[in-house]
């Protein structure tokens, strides 16, 4: 029985069963359930996800996608676009970020090269996108072109019409480039060095090409100049144009690779993934890993939207942080260095801002793939031997973005869960120096350290932008710093300096307002205040936002605030509130003010990161039913596989990791801890397999789309009054049993006990 028929098959009987959720049986081909377009219907006012549909191996060096935008456009792949301009390898992590080592590919049956003249029209309905494959009809040329992915490398295949004016424009992009044809070997190489920032003076990404068809002409391009019969040049902004006489039906096929180290690493990569393998030989292998990734966790007991929708977020959180290290001819891995420009041993990651990822990316890969965590932290170490800091926004190297020094999240949360096989000494010694100096750049080290370590919060009125945010992360870092120095056995001096540290959020919290307020370098709290203010003390957000920010302390500001009763009517507050705001700080409303307006839940802005953990909280003052409530709302509401799909910025899998973890009943608000608190899964049964060889499984046999309640939880057979769950228990194998109800347990979960980690309830 094909896919189609099983999957309309399943979905008769469900509607005919009247069973809420639409039940389906998850197929074992994965793939069939990710949509890579999901969340690229996106603006610079508006985000709904600004993703493309990245064609490329989990966490690959390389990626691969159509190009809609002009060159050096962040939005470079939009859906509502009508034309190509070529297929573009790509690094782009975030249209803000925009791109790196970038060059493209582009058919034609005209004698064109420019990307405007030679772009075509094309449709979603001639679109093919999987994770390991991309097809799509060109209109304009009569071309179908065909991509399939390795890591390094890649496959062309391209199907022409009968025509004596087939040519295939290899583009090197502007600000540097160099391109060489060699038609003799039916071969061309060249570099590229365009780039947005990050970067050494050295940098060059090389690029290789061998064609299976000999050229009928041959030539190189400049600007908007054909230097005929010119078969090499380097200039601003270079290419080539290669000529073929196609009959109808007559496929073209392009093995292509690159490499930051030179341009014969270029060469090995190229032979090493491609081979002698052939498009489809190499379309089943990349299928195949993709599967072998995607089933670690399966899903059962949900409607066709929300598998689609798992899935999709799944194969997002595994796009990045992607591989910059290479392996060279000694079977050695190595990285050309984009902090200083040298080639070294080791691994190496980037493309990442730790400012959105340490919240769920990072602990769901402790959690499923400590083994890639292991290699993340290894890169780590060498970033710091390079740069002299940890990064914080790496792209490839040292960006100037965002806030805090999330770093040591990652690297406590990684080692207190037991990953090892990287120098954890070095990597302590990191977050030290970070802990005590600005970096290079406002975004490495601690931008107002020394106001932070002396008055305990970064002031307000010092000329030191989004000071509130940064004092109550620059806490939460300290309160992961300590654990981690508890762990390694440092000096007791070192321990207790952090853990006062992380009582910094206390400075800034207001009780006439019970909010987080930026204060003065007198002591005095700033005026006027407007907690709906967007920016200024704040990041992307407002105090609204903001408050919840004590990751490692909840009880500790629930005392603040006046009691349980209390803290829970600030949280209502949140969703009940209309979605007005200041935008004065920004002078317009930026596309995260507009993603929180129209989504018509209060102030509750779930399009950013700082309130994405908010709706947990609930657990810590005993009213885990009503996180149980909002949590099923927020996962419907708000994510959709379809191009539209996310309610904001997906950035670098965080927003689907939030939609993963959440899916799956749990979420790690507090790395750096143990436990993982509860909420509401989405599906009758999610498996977890592991990589120590257990799985882990969540069932809710009576779950569906009004059962969204935890009435009896069993762990193991055994009762469990619990609102989280341990990481070792997971670790162990086993089942969490949820009896699930369309009425609350409000009893359930109430006990201190019973409530999540915090550092002034320490159980």
């Amino acid at each position: 029985m094909s896919f189609k028929k099983s999957f309309l098959l399943f979905f008769v009987l469900s509607v005919s069963l009247s069973v809420t959720a639409q039940e389906v049986n998850t197929p074992t081909d994965l793939t069939e359930w990710v949509n890579p377009l999901m969340g690229t219907q996106s603006t610079f006012n508006l985000s709904n996800g600004n993703t493309y549909p990245s064609i490329s191996l989990p966490w690959g060096m390389n990626c691969w996608m159509p190009q809609t935008g002009k060159m050096g456009d962040g939005w470079a792949y939009t859906y509502t676009s009508t034309h190509i301009r070529g297929f573009k390898q790509t690094h782009q992590p975030s249209p803000w970020i925009n791109d790196y080592g970038q060059f493209s590919i582009m058919p034609v049956t005209k004698h064109v090269f420019d990307e405007e003249k030679r772009s075509s029209w094309f449709s979603h309905k001639s679109e093919i996108a999987k994770p390991y494959y991309y097809s799509v009809y060109l209109a304009d040329h009569d071309v179908t072109t065909e991509i399939v992915p390795t890591e390094r490398a890649a496959m062309f295949q391209m199907t022409f019409p009968s025509s004596d004016s087939s040519f295939v424009i290899i583009d090197a992009f502007d600000k540097g480039s160099y391109i060489k044809i060699l038609p003799n070997e039916k071969k061309i190489i060249g570099y590229t060095t365009k780039n947005s920032g990050g970067v050494p003076a050295n940098f060059k990404n090389y690029f290789v090409l061998y064609f299976d068809t000999p050229f009928t002409s041959s030539n190189t391009w400049h600007g908007k100049t054909l230097a005929k019969d010119t078969l090499e040049y380097k200039a601003n902004h270079v290419g080539a144009m290669i000529g073929f006489k196609t009959k109808k039906g007559q496929k073209i096929r392009v093995r292509v690779a690159s490499s930051f180290i030179s341009p014969e690493q270029a060469e090995l990569n190229l032979q090493r993934e491609l081979g002698n393998d052939d498009f489809n030989t190499l379309q089943q292998k990349a299928k195949a890993i993709w599967n072998q990734q995607l089933s670690r966790l399966e899903v059962e007991g949900g409607s066709p939207e929300q598998v689609r929708t798992f899935y999709s977020c799944l194969y997002r959180i595994m796009l990045f942080p992607r591989k910059f290290h290479e392996v060279d001819a000694q079977n050695k891995t190595v990285h050309y260095s984009p902090y200083n420009g040298q080639i070294a041993d080791g691994y190496l990651y980037t493309d990442n801002g730790f400012w959105d990822t340490f919240r769920a990316v990072f602990p769901f890969f402790t959690l499923m793939y400590p083994e890639l965590n292991s290699q993340i932290m290894q890169g780590l170490v060498n970033t710091y031997k390079e740069s002299g800091w940890l990064p914080e926004w790496a792209s490839p190297g040292h960006r100037d973005c965002m806030i805090g020094s999330n770093s040591a999240s990652l690297i406590a949360d990684s080692y207190l869960k037991g990953i090892r096989g990287y120098d954890i000494q070095t990597l302590y010694e990191a977050v030290l120096k970070n802990s005590e100096q600005e970096g290079p750049l406002s975004s490495v080290g601690r931008k107002g350290v020394s106001y932070y370590n002396k008055l305990g919060y970064v002031p307000y009125n010092v000329g030191i932008n989004e000071n509130a945010a940064r004092t109550l992360e620059y806490a939460y870092a300290d309160f992961t710093i300590s654990q981690l120095a508890q762990a390694l056995q440092k000096p007791k001096a070192d321990v207790q300096k952090f853990t006062k540290r992380a009582q910094n959020y206390r400075n800034l919290f207001d009780p006439q307002t019970k909010l987080m307020r930026g204060k003065n370098q007198d002591g005095k709290f700033q005026q006027p205040f407007n907690p709906f203010k967007w920016g200024d003390a704040f990041t992307e957000g407002n105090s609204w936002h903001y408050t919840w920010s004590v990751f490692h302390d909840v009880q500790g500001l629930i005392g603040l605030m006046g009691g349980q009763k209390t803290f829970v009517s600030m949280l209502d507050s949140v969703f009940t509130m209309p979605p007005v705001f200041d935008d004065s700080y920004y002078g317009f409303p930026i596309h995260e003010i507009r993603e929180m307006q129209i989504m018509n839940m209060g102030q509750y802005a779930h399009g950013n990161q700082p309130i994405q953990h908010m709706v947990y909280l609930y657990n810590y003052a005993g009213a885990g039913w009503k996180a149980q409530s909002r949590l099923r709302e927020i996962m419907n509401k708000m994510y959709k596989p379809t191009p539209d799909g996310y309610c904001g910025d997906e950035d670098n899998g965080q927003t689907s990791a939030w939609y993963v973890f959440s899916a799956m009943g749990f979420y790690p608000v507090c790395p750096g801890t143990q436990e993982y608190v509860l909420g509401s899964p989405l599906f009758r049964k999610v498996s977890m397999h592991l990589e120590n060889g257990k799985t882990f499984t969540i069932e809710a046999p009576g779950n569906n789309d009004n059962n969204v309640y935890i009435q009896n939880c069993q762990l193991n057979g055994q009762e469990y009054n619990n609102t989280f769950i341990k990481h070792s228990d997971i670790l162990q194998g086993g089942t969490l049993k949820l009896d699930m109800s369309n009425t609350p347990n409000q009893q359930r979960g109430t006990k201190p006990e019973q409530l999540p980690f915090s550092v002034s309830a320490k159980k």
